[in-house]
C-alpha cells in the first residue's frame, strides 16, 4: 500500500514538471519570434504572429490533451490502486479476524485439555497415596500382630519354665525325703545289725517276755527275715534308682538333640522371615518406580491410563504395557503372614533354662516309656490356649511331657553324698 501511494505522488510531480517546461518554452520563443519580425512589415508580421499564435494554441491544445490524458491515466491508476488498497484492508481484517478466533479457539482447547491434565494427574496422585497408605497399614498391622504373637510366645515360654522349675524342685524334694527316709533305716538297721545282745530292747520287744528264750530265739529269727527283706528291698531300690537315673539322662540328652534341632529350626524360619522381608521391601520400592516411570512415559505420549473410579475396564497397548512387579503377587499372599507351628510352639533362643529344655507340643513331646509305672509324678498344668489359634478349631491338650529329671551335677552330687552301703 505504502508503495503505491509513493508511485503515485512521483507521478504527478513529473507531470507538473513537464508542464512547466512547457509553457516556459512557448513563452521565451514567442518574445523572440515578436522581437525579431518586430523590424519587417506589419502583414508579414501580422501573418506570422497568427501562424505563430495558432500554432501556439495547437501546442496549448495538444499540451492539455496529453495533460488531460496523462492525468486520467495517473486518475485510474489512483484509483486501481485506491481499489486494490480497499481490498488488501478487507483481506488484512478477514485474515486478522481469522488467525485470531483460529488462536483464541486453540487457546480455549489447550486450556481445556490442561484442566483435564491437571484433574486426571490430581486423582492419580490420590489414588497411589491411598494405594500406599493401604499397604502401609496393612503391613503396620501384620507387625503388630507379629510382636503381639512374639510377646505371647514369650510370655508362654516363661510360664513352661517356671512350670518346669517347680517341678523340678517338686521332684528334688521328693526324692531328698525318699532318700532321707531311706538314709534313717538304713541307719536303724546297721545300728540293729551291729550292737551286742546285751543292748537294750528295741521298742517291737516291749511286749515280748524277755526271759523267754524261746520267744527271744523267735525275735531273732523275726529280726534277720527283716533283715533280709529290707536288703532286698535296698538292692531293688538301687536298681530302680540306677535305671530311672540311666533313663533321665537318656531323656535329657535327646531332649538337648531335641532342643538344639527346634532351635536351628527356628533360626532357619526366623532367616527366612526377614528374607520375605526384605523382599517385601524391594518389591514395594521396584513397584512405586515402576508406577512413576509408568506414569512419567504416559504423560511424555500425551496419554492417560484409566482410573479405577473408570466403569470401563483399562486394558493397555502393548507398547506402553510393562511388566507387573513381583511386589504384586507377593503382597497378596504376605499380608497374612502368620509363623508355622515349629516357630508358634517353639520357645525363642533368647532365654534357656540352665537345667533342662522341654519344647511343649503334640510333634515333639517324647512320652516316657516308664509314665505307668512311677507312681509318683508331677501332672504338668495345662498352658493357656495360644492367640494364633482359631476360635473355630479345637486342638486336643499337648499330652504331658515326660518326668523331667534332676540335673547331672545334682544327681551326682546326691549319690556321692549318700553311697549306698552294703551290710
Amino acid at each position: 500500500m505504502r508503495q503505491h501511494l509513493v508511485c503515485e505522488s512521483a507521478l504527478h510531480s513529473d507531470y507538473l514538471h513537464l508542464t512547466k517546461s512547457q509553457h516556459s518554452s512557448v513563452t521565451g520563443e514567442t518574445l523572440t519570434l515578436i522581437s525579431i519580425f518586430q523590424e519587417k512589415s506589419p502583414r508579414i508580421i501580422a501573418l506570422f504572429i497568427c501562424q505563430h499564435v495558432l500554432f501556439i494554441f495547437l501546442q496549448q491544445a495538444r499540451a492539455e490533451q496529453e495533460e488531460e490524458f496523462i492525468s486520467n491515466t495517473l486518475f485510474k491508476k489512483i484509483q486501481a490502486l485506491q481499489k486494490e488498497k480497499e481490498t488488501l484492508a478487507v483481506n488484512y481484517e478477514k485474515e486478522e479476524e481469522f488467525l485470531t478466533n483460529d488462536l483464541s479457539r486453540k487457546l480455549m482447547q489447550l486450556q481445556h485439555e490442561k484442566a483435564e491434565l491437571e484433574q486426571h494427574l490430581e486423582q492419580e496422585q490420590e489414588f497411589q497415596v491411598n494405594k500406599l497408605m493401604k499397604k502401609i497399614k496393612k503391613l503396620e498391622n501384620d507387625t503388630i500382630s507379629k510382636q503381639l504373637t512374639l510377646e505371647q510366645l514369650r510370655r508362654e515360654k516363661i510360664d513352661l519354665e517356671n512350670t518346669l522349675e517347680q517341678e523340678q524342685e517338686a521332684l528334688v524334694n521328693r526324692l531328698w525325703k525318699r532318700m532321707d527316709k531311706l538314709e534313717a533305716e538304713k541307719r536303724i538297721l546297721q545300728e540293729k545289725l551291729d550292737q551286742p545282745v546285751s543292748a537294750p530292747p528295741s521298742p517291737r520287744e516291749v511286749s515280748m517276755e524277755i526271759d523267754s528264750p524261746e520267744n527271744m530265739m523267735r525275735h531273732i529269727r523275726f529280726l534277720k527275715s527283716e533283715v533280709e527283706r529290707l536288703k532286698r528291698s535296698l538292692r531293688t531300690t538301687e536298681l530302680q534308682h540306677t535305671e530311672k537315673r540311666a533313663q533321665y539322662i537318656e531323656e535329657e540328652r535327646q531332649m538337648r538333640e531335641e532342643n538344639i534341632r527346634l532351635q536351628r529350626k527356628l533360626q532357619r524360619e526366623m532367616e527366612r522371615r526377614e528374607a520375605l522381608c526384605r523382599q517385601l521391601s524391594e518389591s514395594e520400592s521396584s513397584l512405586e518406580m515402576d508406577d512413576e516411570r509408568y506414569f512419567n512415559e504416559m504423560s511424555a505420549q500425551g496419554l492417560r491410563a484409566r482410573t479405577v473410579s473408570s466403569p470401563i475396564p483399562y486394558t493397555p497397548s502393548p507398547s506402553s504395557s510393562r511388566p507387573i512387579s513381583p511386589g504384586l503377587s507377593y503382597a497378596s499372599h504376605t499380608v497374612g503372614f502368620t509363623p508355622p507351628a515349629t516357630l508358634s510352639r517353639a520357645p525363642l533362643p533368647h532365654y534357656t533354662s540352665p537345667g533342662l529344655h522341654i519344647h511343649p507340643g503334640p510333634s515333639h513331646a517324647r512320652p516316657s516309656p516308664r509314665r505307668s509305672t512311677s507312681p509318683d509324678k508331677f501332672k504338668r498344668p495345662t498352658p493357656p490356649p495360644s492367640p494364633n489359634t482359631h476360635s473355630g478349631a479345637h486342638h486336643p491338650p499337648p499330652p504331658p511331657p515326660a518326668q523331667p529329671m534332676v540335673q547331672s551335677g545334682s544327681s551326682h552330687s546326691v549319690t556321692s553324698q549318700n553311697p549306698p552301703s552294703q551290710p
